[in-house]
């Protein structure tokens, strides 16, 4: 059966869902030359009650905003295109998005192996911590609310129980308006969260409950918890998972949010430790070439001409090096008299000052004369890099949030729009082939160097970052402003 279009504009293609809450469409916007498809959320008050049906508007406008906020600075939430009242109902457009569920994945291409649920926390993590910044806890993640989209593998987290939470309200003894309505799962969502006060932490829980299922196959109801701590029992159905990961998701689905990680940054961040365990400070791509002293047995030894008997002097120095016994000093003294007369005699290589050039730390005897070094003046390299203040954070989060203009660049110089641009890569664990740049980031506390720079996958931009990054780029172009050639 057809369906008329809703508000004159969304013409239904079919249902795909329906609840307590009302129903979802897959539409076509037929006002769009694109005949754009969208997901039209039919909602409706859990009563009819006309004496909080206005403060149920305000508070559905009041949701429909934030949504429209979070989809619109991150790719990994579907956009919000409209919103409308009609017929006494609410309505929800937005971004249609293709790909499957978590629960899809799994049916088609069996159980996920630990290296795709290290991917999956990577990605999703950042998008809980932004809509955790915006003091939002999502309260209904689970396997079916995450989609991976085809065009780029990307998980993208749908179906918020913020507007949801507004449809339940209702009014209470005294005559207030509250929410008589739970958000969430069972089994997905954790004990606080089932009491009506869920925590940030909650959406960990469930992030965490949704990875045992794909790591095992078993819905979080079929799991059994231990009668004392209440702690899920999981780790026999997942043999193959290391230890580390293992206890990771054991912190995330703790029985007391106390006990679990605080924030998704903090966990973010475990996570990334154990991929890149090499700290940031040290040596990135390559080694620097030692240049040593020639080996001492191969510089002929000369006895001094005030020794007593050279001939005997000859068998003792033989005796010594032979047996490496008492007097090796006298015999390393001399070589070293004889090593550095001949280095005297060479030409120094242009690359290699006297300071470069590393010898046996032992001292020469005063009484044995050497011939100094030929002096060469060879000009330091400097930059001038603005000191670093390892105690700052990232200061250029908001690039992953909303698009820049030109009022944020204007005034800067070539250094700092560098620094601006480069901190889109940095965030995401990418490298640097120019040192300087390598250098400043190393000593930003927030950075996690992750990827090789030919090795980084620009699919870790979202859209938002990489339109970013190319207005940035253009107006270092267009003013002449770059401090670094790479």
């Amino acid at each position: 059966m057809t369906i008329q279009l809703l508000n004159d504009r969304y013409q239904v293609i079919r249902t795909l869902g329906a609840g307590g809450f009302g129903e979802t469409y897959l539409a076509e916007d037929t006002y769009m030359p694109s005949k754009r498809r969208c997901v039209v959320k039919q909602l409706r008050p859990i009563h009819s009650n006309p004496q909080i049906y206005q403060i149920v508007q305000e508070r559905f406008q009041r949701e429909a905003a934030i949504l429209e906020e979070l989809g619109g600075a991150n790719d990994q939430i579907p956009a919000l295109y409209a919103y409308f009242f009609s017929s006494g109902q609410f309505y929800l457009v937005q971004e249609w998005i293709e790909g499957d569920t978590l629960t899809g994945k799994v049916q088609k291409q069996g159980l996920f192996s630990e290296g795709a649920v290290q991917e999956l926390f990577m990605n999703l993590l950042p998008v809980l911590d932004y809509v955790h910044s915006k003091h939002i806890v999502h309260r209904d993640i689970k396997p079916d609310n995450i989609i991976v989209r085809h065009r780029d593998g990307k998980p993208v987290l749908i179906d918020f129980g913020a507007v949801r939470e507004s449809m339940g309200t209702v009014v209470n003894s005294q005559g207030n308006p509250t929410s008589s309505i739970v958000i969430g799962t069972p089994g997905y969502m954790p004990s606080e969260q089932a009491a009506g006060r869920p925590v940030f932490s909650s959406d960990l829980y469930s992030l965490g409950m949704t990875v045992i299922y794909l790591l095992t196959g078993r819905q979080a109801q079929q799991l059994e918890t231990d009668s004392q701590t209440g702690e899920i029992v999981w780790r026999q159905y997942a043999s193959h998972l290391s230890p580390i990961i293992a206890g990771v998701i054991d912190k995330a689905i703790a029985y007391h949010p106390r006990d679990r990680y605080p924030t998704a940054r903090a966990m973010l961040d475990t996570l990334q430790s154990i991929a890149n365990p090499i700290p940031p400070t040290q040596p990135l791509l390559t080694q620097p070439t030692v240049v040593s002293a020639p080996p001492p047995q191969t510089v002929p030894v000369k006895p001094q001409p005030n020794l007593q008997g050279n001939s005997q002097n000859n068998i003792l120095i033989g005796s010594l090096i032979a047996g490496g016994l008492i007097g090796a000093s006298v015999i390393i003294s001399q070589v070293l008299t004889k090593s550095s007369q001949s280095t005297a005699d060479k030409t120094v290589l242009p690359s290699q000052t006297p300071s470069t050039v590393t010898s046996p730390v032992i001292e020469t005897p005063k009484l044995i004369p050497t011939t100094p070094f030929p002096t060469q003046s060879t000009p330091t390299p400097t930059t001038s890099i603005p000191p670093v203040d390892t105690r700052a954070v990232n200061t250029y989060l908001w690039l992953s949030q909303r698009l820049v203009t030109d009022a944020d660049l204007d005034g800067k110089n070539g250094f700092e729009l560098d620094i601006m641009r480069n901190s889109i890569f940095a965030s995401h664990g990418r490298r640097f082939d120019t040192l300087e740049l390598q250098d400043y980031f190393n000593n930003q506390p927030w950075y996690r160097p992750i990827y090789l720079p030919k090795a980084f996958p620009l699919k870790l931009l979202s859209k938002l970052e990489q339109q970013n990054v190319e207005y940035i780029s253009k107006y270092q172009v267009r003013y002449g402003l770059r401090y670094f050639k790479k």
